[in-house]
């Protein structure tokens, strides 16, 4: 699979556009969600390659986002890595058993978000 199409949701705009920032230097599209309803309007209607998820959001949160995501026909082959401040080791299995294909503590790296996408491609 090749990444061409990524999808970041995050509540905070500042993270948002951090991440936008990287993914766009590696060349892809990036469609951006600030919900976790939001994300699955967008995934449904664009199908990216690869999702950045946050976890904690107002309204639906990225578990459950993601579990609606794994568990849609349509979507469930679109591998989704949190990106959260979330750090135990808890919340990194929670995320597992909800669909999750990686997870990214914040603060992050750079290289953590290009590595993600290079270990999909």
């Amino acid at each position: 699979m090749t990444i061409k199409t990524v999808l970041v949701v995050d509540d905070s705009l500042t993270e948002l556009t951090h991440i936008e920032t990287i993914v766009a230097a590696t060349g892809c599209t990036v469609l951006r969600a600030s919900t976790g309803r939001e994300a699955l309007e967008i995934a449904r209607d664009q199908l990216p390659d690869i999702i950045f998820m946050d976890i904690i959001m107002p309204e639906m949160d990225g578990y459950e986002a993601t579990r609606r995501l794994a568990n849609d026909p349509l979507t469930c082959n679109i591998p989704i890595i949190f990106v959260s401040s979330k750090r135990q080791k808890a919340d990194i299995v929670w995320g597992q058993l909800q669909g999750g294909k990686g997870y990214i503590t914040k603060p992050f790296s750079p290289s953590q978000i290009v590595d993600q996408i290079k270990a999909f491609n």
